[in-house]
């Protein structure tokens, strides 16, 4: 049984066929051990670590940082014994169809003047190598020191006679052939990059396509004057290379003042599940302003508490408690359109999500059954889902099965706003800024402390009636949580 083992890229998520490396966490000749996260990958729903498979040692890795990979391509190959000694010969590694794919193929034949290196040679090979081929001058011996050089004899002309012995020898003239005259300085380009094929590995030629980045107006800093990742990211940034004059002041709108950002990952399929659902679940928004003094006193008291000290309490969540104990009045809103079975399907359960922007995007990871979790629980829930979903390592299990979502804008200062449903959901929520305004109370204008909530719902499931009622009772636990505790519960 082979030593090596190549490790192929798993499958990560619910319909998910392929991922881009995004780093890479261990290098060839790196001892690794099982479990030991090895590299960092992005799939459509999240970025993950994948740990190894196995111990042993890193003996290849098959494709870079900003590859994108299919599942259950190779990504890695690791010597799971590496104490046996050196790699038998079928143990070997097999350059791949990449590796391949990146060699210079040496030009046709006359392309290239003959005996210089990628030129013909004798025998019909090709010279690819220092020190192949004959070379295209004649050898010529260099002149004694102290001998006067002798003008050049003309070829085919016969020696003179023999020179009458004498008591000091004569200098041997030998014929010389003329040098031929040097080949013509190659012209370089104005960036100073040597003419010919460019040097670059398949990532760094893809790259350069997404960002528009022409290659062969780049100087590579990579080995035998390759072209990096760095140099075309260079090269992206500030187009105008080194030395360039620039004709004229007078603005250009072209593609070195625009930037081109790949659309993949979450990114993409949050793009393609909006566009879905935009165009499919016919939406309606409604909007409701609520005084929530007394929800911001109680988050207050929340934090004061003994049970909360470690926790991190905002009014969002008194806005998922409320959205909870409405949903246990209206199971209608927790459902979803079955256009396969051609049913409405109502959930017993309550897997409540949490919108939350990113750096790759937006992503709506839920809380698992939210609606049989205590005050404290729902607490440590949040908590730990802002955590993760800040760090990048939100798993995709996370991201599925949601059944009702929240979105706080508030957080950004906006007031509200008409949000998409989450693909199968059938209303989510718009929390807005909670903002000091003059209002009505008990007969009195007074600075209240006031937010305005923006309700979503799929108007196939929840009419106009359903869905007032839902939000009027989500309005009405926030502006007096401490009754509504009391009364619903």
């Amino acid at each position: 049984m082979s030593r090596i083992k190549e490790f192929p890229l798993p499958d990560l998520g619910e319909g998910l066929t392929e991922g881009e490396i995004l780093a890479w966490l261990v290098k060839v000749g790196d001892t690794i051990e099982l479990n030991q996260p090895i590299v960092e990958v992005e799939t459509a729903k999240a970025a993950v670590e994948i740990p190894a498979k196995w111990a042993g040692v890193v003996t290849r890795i098959f494709h870079e940082a900003g590859t994108t990979v299919e599942v259950g391509a190779a990504i890695v190959a690791i010597d799971t014994d590496p104490s046996a000694g050196p790699l038998p010969a079928d143990d070997l590694p097999v350059p791949s169809a990449e590796s391949l794919a990146a060699v210079e193929i040496a030009p046709a034949e006359g392309a290239v003047e003959p005996g210089l290196i990628g030129g013909p040679a004798p025998g019909g090979r090709t010279a690819v190598l220092v020190g192949y081929g004959p070379k295209n001058t004649t050898a010529k011996r260099r002149p004694r020191l102290g001998t006067p050089s002798s003008p050049p004899a003309s070829v085919g002309t016969p020696p003179p006679p023999a020179a009458a012995a004498s008591p000091v020898a004569a200098p041997v003239v030998r014929p010389t052939v003329p040098e031929p005259a040097p080949p013509a300085p190659t012209t370089a380009p104005p960036n100073g990059r040597a003419a010919g094929p460019v040097l670059a590995k398949p990532p760094v030629r893809k790259l350069a396509r997404d960002l528009g980045v022409d290659l062969t107006t780049i100087s590579g800093t990579g080995p035998m004057g390759s072209v990096t990742r760095d140099d075309v990211h260079q090269a992206s940034a500030a187009p105008q290379a080194a030395g360039q004059v620039v004709a004229s002041t007078a603005p250009v709108f072209d593609a070195s003042r625009e930037q081109r950002i790949p659309i993949k990952g979450v990114r993409k399929l949050t793009a393609e599940n909006m566009s879905a659902s935009a165009f499919t679940a016919p939406h309606v928004t409604e909007f409701l302003t609520v005084d929530v003094t007394r929800s911001m006193k109680a988050v207050a008291k929340l934090k004061g508490r003994r049970e909360f000290a470690d926790l991190r309490v905002s009014p969002l969540l008194l806005v998922a408690k409320a959205v909870l104990l409405a949903v246990k009045r209206h199971p209608m809103v927790n459902s979803t359109w079955s256009a396969g079975t051609n049913e409405i399907v109502v959930k017993d359960y309550v897997n409540l999500g949490i919108a939350a922007a990113t750096e790759r995007g937006l992503i709506v990871p839920n809380i698992k059954d939210a609606g049989r979790l205590t005050l404290r629980e729902l607490a440590e829930a949040l908590n730990t889902l802002v955590q993760v979903a800040k760090s990048g390592k939100t798993p995709p299990a996370d991201m599925s099965a949601g059944t009702l979502s929240i979105t706080n804008v508030g957080v950004f200062g906006v007031d509200t706003g008409t949000p998409i449903l989450p693909p199968g959901e059938a209303a989510i929520l718009a929390f807005g800024a909670v903002r000091p305004t003059p209002w009505v109370h008990n007969g009195k204008i007074k600075i209240r402390q006031v937010t305005t909530l923006g309700l979503s719902f799929d108007h196939r499931i929840i009419d106009g009636e359903l869905g007032s009622k839902f939000l009027r009772d989500i309005g009405e636990f926030l502006n007096d949580p401490e009754g509504a505790f009391l009364s619903w519960t």
